[in-house]
């Protein structure tokens, strides 16, 4: 099988030759770290580590258009003062990849909405697209293609989260809620125009994928009663709309602990989450799947802190997803960018582990 048939196969419970090998990344500190460990400087994670081809998807703009001119504001020792693509003003660290201090946003109110948001939400506008799409379209309607793709499907609560700061937009579903109404469905609305001609223009997408990073370790940002009556009606026209054209694999990725959102999601059409943080809190992708059943499909749910470990440890947990990789429904990753602190030489035997038992030593 190749790669494409194989991400089809398991998402959809199907035989299979074996599990896709895949990951979330490195922190940017990780690989110059293990450069002094023996990983080859400037060599190619995906090719060196020799993972199935993964995280491909259509170069299509469903955000902020144009977004906001990055611009250093003032430079300091360590730190810089930047504004960035979604107008944050943030001050942000020379010397190492660490979540930056924000200091202020574009958005405040509505009427800095409707004057510096609001133009940038025109899903219509052709820009949205590359110069040569039709180019990308061949390619991708190729019936030769190997690997999977994906259609970017936005976000309806994460971009407005990072526009206005979280303090500020749980002040404003508070005090003016049809404000935050109105900016939901403006953005889906958006999602729903920007989407529509890559669906219309023959590609089979192997899944869409959706961000929004709205829990934290004592769970979601948004109450699940504010969640089902504000954000599940513009998710179902989206997955609607999806499912329409055959896509019937939508991936949110939100980190934290999703435990009281996941069925929100399954009611909305979401059904894949990502990365399943495990966390101080214990997310495990076998506990979601005793839950719910094949509804939830997942990717994800490798524990970072369990790779830094005894490599027992990390032989433990792969022999103990075996079942669930079996299974189907279910890719296991490191549950988030895989840090520093991870010895090179963990992560290599992990990847032997996952090749010996996930993979059925086929790779």
């Amino acid at each position: 099988m190749n790669a494409r048939e194989r991400f089809i196969a398991v998402m959809h419970y199907q035989p299979r030759d074996r599990c896709p090998l895949m990951d979330f990344g490195f922190w940017a500190e990780t690989l110059p770290t293990w450069e002094a460990q023996g990983y080859p400087k400037g060599a190619n994670p995906d090719e060196y580590f020799g993972m199935d081809p993964q995280w491909i998807g259509a170069p299509i703009n469903v955000g902020l258009l144009p977004g906001f001119a990055y611009e250093v504001l003032e430079e300091r020792e360590t730190t810089r003062i930047v504004r960035d693509g979604d107008g944050v003003i943030q001050e942000v660290s020379k010397g190492s990849a660490s979540i930056p201090r924000y200091l202020g946003h574009s958005l405040t109110d509505r009427a800095s909405w409707r004057r510096e948001f609001v133009p940038r939400l025109n899903g219509s506008d052709p820009r949205r697209y590359p110069a040569n799409w039709q180019e990308i379209v061949a390619r991708f309607t190729d019936p030769g293609r190997d690997y999977p793709i994906s259609l970017p499907a936005g976000s309806l609560y994460g971009w407005i989260r990072n526009w206005m700061g979280v303090e500020n937009l749980s002040m404003l579903i508070y005090d003016d809620r049809a404000l935050f109404e109105e900016m939901v469905e403006t953005v889906a609305d958006c999602i729903l125009a920007a989407i529509t001609p890559a669906l219309e223009s023959g590609i089979s997408f192997e899944y869409a994928a959706m961000w929004e990073d709205m829990c934290y370790r004592a769970g979601p940002l948004l109450s699940p009663k504010l969640f089902r009556q504000i954000l599940v009606p513009h998710y179902r026209r989206i997955t609607d709309l999806l499912r329409r054209y055959g896509v019937d694999v939508v991936v949110v990725d939100c980190d934290g602990d999703i435990s009281l959102l996941i069925p929100l999601w399954l009611e909305a059409g979401v059904n894949v989450m990502f990365p399943i943080e495990v966390g101080t809190w214990g997310q495990d992708p076998v506990a979601i799947r005793r839950r719910y059943g094949k509804e939830a499909l997942m990717i994800g749910g490798v524990s970072k802190y369990i790779l830094a470990g005894p490599k027992e440890g990390i032989t433990r947990e792969v022999e103990r997803l075996a079942t669930l990789v079996e299974e189907g429904g279910y890719i296991p990753t490191p549950d988030h960018r895989v840090p520093p602190d991870v010895p090179f030489e963990n992560y290599l035997f992990y990847l032997r582990e996952a090749r010996r038992v996930w993979c059925r030593g086929l790779i």
